[in-house]
């Protein structure tokens, strides 16, 4: 069974909506006996490039404090090409719609030139004394959407 894919129309196509992207320096740690990348350590880079992209639009403090937090609500990865312990990797993460209390966000692996992963997935503000959801802030929403220069809020 083949699953719809987010990577549209294509990879290179794809790539090109990103506008902010980091180094990942894989760990030995990371890497299983032959030497691939483990799938779990995939995870771990989405979580630190997503904090990090919060972090370049000054977000941090509005998406993670004592009163809201962002908690993943759901996350995938789609497994491309072996990742080695020596590739020069690049994540490059984007906000690819933002709803009332979520925001959808994409991320791509790059190892030289080459699609090595994909991953999506949706984070949600919640309150933490309720652990319901709530509204993301205006500000929040206009940074994120003058930085994707995204058309319209979904």
């Amino acid at each position: 069974m083949k699953k719809e894919t987010f990577v549209t129309p294509d990879p290179k196509s794809w790539l090109e909506k990103f506008h902010f992207s980091i180094p990942i320096k894989v760990r030995y740690c990371e890497t299983d006996m032959l030497g691939h990348v483990n799938n779990v350590s995939y995870f771990m880079y989405f979580e630190q490039g997503r904090i990090e992209y919060f972090e370049n639009l000054q977000l941090a403090d509005e998406l993670f404090s004592k009163e809201k937090i962002c908690v993943v609500a759901d996350l995938e990865c789609k497994y491309l090409a072996q990742i080695y312990l020596k590739d020069q990797l690049r994540l490059h993460i984007r906000a690819a719609q933002i709803g009332r209390s979520s925001i959808e966000i994409e991320y791509a692996l790059v190892a030289a030139d080459r699609l090595k992963a994909a991953g999506r997935g949706a984070i949600v503000l919640i309150e933490t004394k309720t652990g319901k959801s709530t509204p993301i802030s205006d500000e929040a929403r206009q940074a994120i959407v003058a930085f994707e220069r995204m058309d319209a809020v979904e």
